[in-house]
């Protein structure tokens, strides 16, 4: 994906629009430390289920925690999260979809097989299944979701594989004696990453979206530690009379969620040939 490109898809009004939520929440994110007017996991009974004022400008918790400070240090773990997670899933799916597409044969169904019955498990559940087993922490919810969300990357490495292999170019290298491996990833798999890194964007939303509700059934982020997930469970028990302690890690999450889905489908858009040739 070269700056052209890129240029090409933040002159998109989403795309950009999506880009800029990105850079605002990750800085924020980053300089939660600097930043943030409290202890994220300072109690004060004082200061319990304060509305939001000049001194705490989201309001307090159930624990008189400044919801502002507990935010900022909430986005770091649930990004964190999304991007780790969605990390493995696409190292994962671009191994066996590069396999299943170079080789083809029965290792080509044998993989393909194995996503079909991946497919067929409601993603959410199995992970709710796994967790049950383990103890809930950031590094096994950023394992676990990993591993059962790399099968979209795999099938979308699989197709693209399976079309450039059979190109000029491709051919021939192998004539020259190029080997397998060289071609994986001196052709292929450089000619492959332009819907790799869009899909890529997107996991990001939904990963996040996966750990904010795992944290709100208490099976993520463990208190104190502030994820917008758990934040969000704190305030469902005050909702009729505390309403800042939902509405604002709501608005993060969808925030969010929202900017890498705009920026996602602009880079889409952009970078794809054949979404250009039917405009």
């Amino acid at each position: 994906m070269n700056i052209p490109l890129l240029k090409k898809a933040l002159s998109n009004p989403l795309a950009l629009s999506g880009f800029i939520i990105i850079m605002v929440v990750l800085t924020l994110s980053m300089l939660a430390p600097f930043i943030a007017p409290y202890d994220p996991n300072d109690i004060n009974v004082k200061a319990i289920l304060l509305e939001p004022s000049p001194q705490h400008w989201l309001g307090t918790d159930g624990l008189g925690r400044d919801v502002l400070s507990r935010m900022l240090h909430g986005g770091r773990i649930s990004l964190l999260v999304g991007l780790v997670a969605v990390g493995i899933s696409t190292i994962i799916g671009v191994l066996l979809g590069s396999v299943a597409g170079f080789y083809r044969g029965w290792t080509d169904t044998f993989i393909m097989r194995l996503v079909d019955v991946m497919l067929s498990i409601p993603s959410f559940f199995l992970i709710l299944a796994v967790i049950a087993f383990l103890t809930p922490s950031i590094t096994n919810i950023m394992i676990v979701i990993g591993l059962t969300s790399w099968m979209g990357v795999a099938r979308l490495v699989r197709a693209e594989f399976l079309s450039i292999r059979e190109r000029e170019f491709v051919m021939a290298s192998r004539t020259l004696g190029a080997k397998d491996a060289r071609l994986i990833f001196t052709h292929l798999l450089p000619n492959s990453l332009t819907p790799i890194i869009v899909s890529a964007i997107l996991g990001v939303a939904g990963a996040v979206l996966m750990e904010s509700g795992l944290s709100f059934l208490g099976l993520g982020v463990q208190a104190p530690q502030a994820s917008w997930g758990n934040i969000l469970t704190d305030g469902k028990e005050y909702i009729q009379f505390a309403w800042w302690l939902s509405l604002f890690p709501g608005l993060a999450i969808l925030v969010t969620v929202l900017g890498y889905n705009l920026l996602g489908e602009g880079l889409r858009d952009a970078l794809d040939p054949r979404s250009n040739a039917c405009k």
